[in-house]
């Protein structure tokens, strides 16, 4: 037997980080676990837990520093709160049935323990580790989390160290709002009348970065850092370095002109897939849609049924494709362009889009937030939060 247990509890320096491989002695866990033990690294240096000093835990646990320890006032707290914490939460979860007692002496435990280098309330350290230890035990020998965990909860909160997170799109319908006017000044003050709402989605639109370039996706993510940002490039040529060169920028996803050579397409979204960003193919003035999707070797992530601006009033949408599309190319999501209303959102939905671009409409409103939110009202999608702080299992 051979497993993985992962546990964060606390706050502040003092905070508590550990990562644990719980096992059979005669198995890799025990040949790793010797090897710690024998195979000493200067600042990680392992020690065994104990209980208080001549009585170690059974099962045996060794403790490993992750962070390098250069003083004897680090050294102090791993060897003295940090173990303490280590050992109890060992022996409790013995005597709480977690590890079977009748086969703790067939188990070995290996911890690595996270302490901050400016950690210095030892009551605090104390606290955190064993709850952590103990949390991670747990998940270990209930093989926490299963997949089915993993994939519902990935996309629901972004890393708290990471500045901004590669976010999915997992539950249509989304509002995304098109930044299509040239000036940076006005764009950004748009941005930031914006709710902050996990269905909001922000274009950088074509003439904006056509102007500024990409590198406005990080202007704007200064005020949205956890956005999912799309860059407009409407890409004609070039497809994988424009892709790139979106991804570089910190978009979320790039966007290929549907009227551009299929080799091109195919490599901007070889390099979006690359890349971990989303590849949109946009069809303005594209015939026919389906036809042009299906005769690529590979799908993007989403296909935009786009209205051009200046067809307005001339053309109308091509909301009927939507089934189809869906019925023969499974997977995708549908993004509609051109006279979306609130007073059409639902038959937009209805006609399966899973996403609803709107420009002028928000971005020209005198009440910039007002008009998103009524957007979002209509889409049902107004008062969602999906980003958690912390997540609660």
């Amino acid at each position: 037997m051979f497993r993985v247990g992962e546990a964060l509890i606390g706050e502040g320096n003092e905070v508590a980080h550990v990562d644990l491989i719980i096992g059979k002695r005669d198995g890799p866990a025990g040949t790793a676990f010797t090897n710690a033990l024998a195979q000493l690294s200067a600042g990680h240096t392992p020690l065994l837990a104990v209980i208080r000093p001549n009585l170690i835990t059974k099962p045996p646990a060794v403790i490993v520093p992750k962070v390098t320890v250069k003083s004897m006032e680090q050294a102090e707290l791993i060897f003295g709160p940090a173990q303490a914490a280590v050992a109890k939460a060992v022996a409790d979860a013995v005597e709480e049935g977690v590890i079977p007692r009748e086969e703790a002496e067939d188990y070995v435990v290996i911890v690595s323990v996270f302490i901050h280098p400016s950690a210095k309330d030892r009551e605090r350290i104390y606290h955190y580790n064993y709850g952590a230890t103990k949390l991670a035990i747990q998940r270990a020998m209930d093989g926490f989390p299963d997949v089915d965990t993993m994939l519902y909860e990935k996309d629901r909160f972004g890393h708290p160290m990471v500045g901004n997170k590669l976010v999915k799109l997992w539950d249509p319908p989304y509002l995304q709002v098109a930044l299509d006017f040239p000036d940076l000044k006005k764009t950004l003050s748009v941005v930031s009348q914006l709710p902050d709402n996990d269905h909001l989605i922000l274009e950088a639109g074509t003439p904006l970065i056509k102007r500024y370039g990409v590198e406005v996706i990080r202007r704007i993510r200064e005020i949205k850092p956890n956005a999912f940002i799309v860059a407009d490039l409407k890409t004609l040529d070039t497809g994988n370095l424009e892709a790139r060169m979106a991804a570089d920028a910190t978009a979320s996803a790039v966007v290929i002109s549907g009227l551009a050579p299929r080799p091109t397409i195919e490599k901007a979204i070889s390099e979006a897939r690359k890349t971990g960003i989303y590849s949109v193919v946009d069809m303005l003035n594209v015939p026919d849609p389906l036809k042009r999707l299906t005769s690529f070797s590979s799908m993007p992530d989403v296909v935009e049924i786009h209205r051009a601006i200046d067809l307005e009033g001339e053309v109308s949408q091509a909301w009927e494709s939507i089934k189809e599309i869906k019925e023969k190319v499974g997977g995708i999501l549908v993004a509609v362009a051109g006279g979306i209303r609130p007073e059409n959102v639902q038959e937009a939905i209805s006609a399966g889009a899973d996403i609803l671009v709107v420009g002028r409409a928000i971005t020209n409103a005198k009440d910039v937030e007002g008009s998103a939110r009524q957007f979002l009202k209509a889409m049902k999608k107004e008062d969602v939060d999906q980003f958690r702080i912390m997540t609660d299992f």
